[in-house]
């Protein structure tokens, strides 16, 4: 099988944790290359994400580095199996892969959880408040590649369709929902967004106050994916100057340990509609 040109994160992501049951089982890559009739250089390529490797061969590994796993297993063995070409193919070569990547990673997602603390959060945002930030940032940007950002944006609300089974819960902090990014008509239309979304089953909405003691967290912004199993969940965080996924386990503690400081200090889903609906009110 060809070499991938340029894999996924989440076929990166499968190869990595191949890696990490290798190492837990003291094994060099030459080893387990052995054990399953490769060359060390096609080993290699299996934990950087660079060769699909199969079902079998997966489970093999398993066997081999004595994992007891079984949830595990079976989520590498899906990751391995997966074709899914989604809807954020079209955007191949046409936007930067962090792009299709994240489109990817809530499309698998067990569940969702955002903070916003400098924008609303993407799968919320309108057409006109996605255009206004998209700008904003990279005003270089030539009419073809902003409108395929805008429309990549707009596809992402594809994860607030899917109910009970994959939840999606976003956390936004008073400043994103009073900071016009455009005009008020924007504004005005962005708050009623947020409502309406708000009253789909799978979709939470809680805001955070300005009036509230013991809120330190200003630059909290982050995507939380749930994966099949917690050892492969996800945190995307981004930044004006691109975005990155984090999956290290001590690092996903503090993302989850970070998401639960928010959420306490957050207004209920009631209280948090009551209050958008108010601000939307006196625009």
């Amino acid at each position: 099988m060809p070499a991938r040109t340029q894999p996924t994160a989440r076929q990166m992501r499968l190869g990595a944790e191949l890696r990490k049951l290798r190492e837990a089982a003291g094994l060099s890559s030459r080893d387990a290359a052995g054990l399953l009739g490769v060359t060390p250089a096609q080993m290699s390529q299996f934990e950087a994400g660079n060769a699909g490797i199969n079902e079998e061969r997966v489970r093999r590994l398993a066997g081999h580095y004595a994992c007891v796993d079984g949830e595990l297993i079976d989520a590498l063995v899906e990751m391995a199996a997966d074709q899914t070409r989604g809807w954020w193919e079209k955007f191949r070569g046409v936007l930067p892969m962090s792009f299709l990547d994240l489109a990817e990673l809530e499309h698998h997602a067990t569940f969702v959880h955002e903070i916003g603390t400098t924008h609303v959060t993407g799968p919320l945002q309108t057409e006109d408040y996605a255009r206004a930030v998209f700008e904003y940032w990279r005003p270089e940007l030539p009419t073809s590649e902003l409108d395929a950002r805008v429309a990549h944006r707009m596809h992402r609300k594809a994860v607030l369709a899917r109910e009970g089974d994959a939840p999606y819960t976003a956390i936004l902090h008073e400043s994103v929902l009073r900071t016009r990014v455009a005009d008020r008509r924007v504004a005005r239309a962005q708050l009623r967004e947020i409502i309406n979304q708000a009253e789909r089953p799978g979709v939470t909405v809680r805001v955070i106050p300005y009036d509230i003691d013991g809120f330190a967290g200003a630059s909290a912004a982050l995507l939380y994916a749930g994966g099949r199993v917690p050892a492969l969940d996800t945190v995307q965080k981004d930044t004006p100057s691109g975005s990155g996924f984090v999956d290290a386990a001590a690092q996903l503690g503090a993302m989850r340990t970070l998401f639960r400081k928010v959420e306490s200090a957050s207004f209920d889903p009631g209280r948090s509609r009551d209050f958008i609906h108010q601000l939307a009110m006196e625009l």
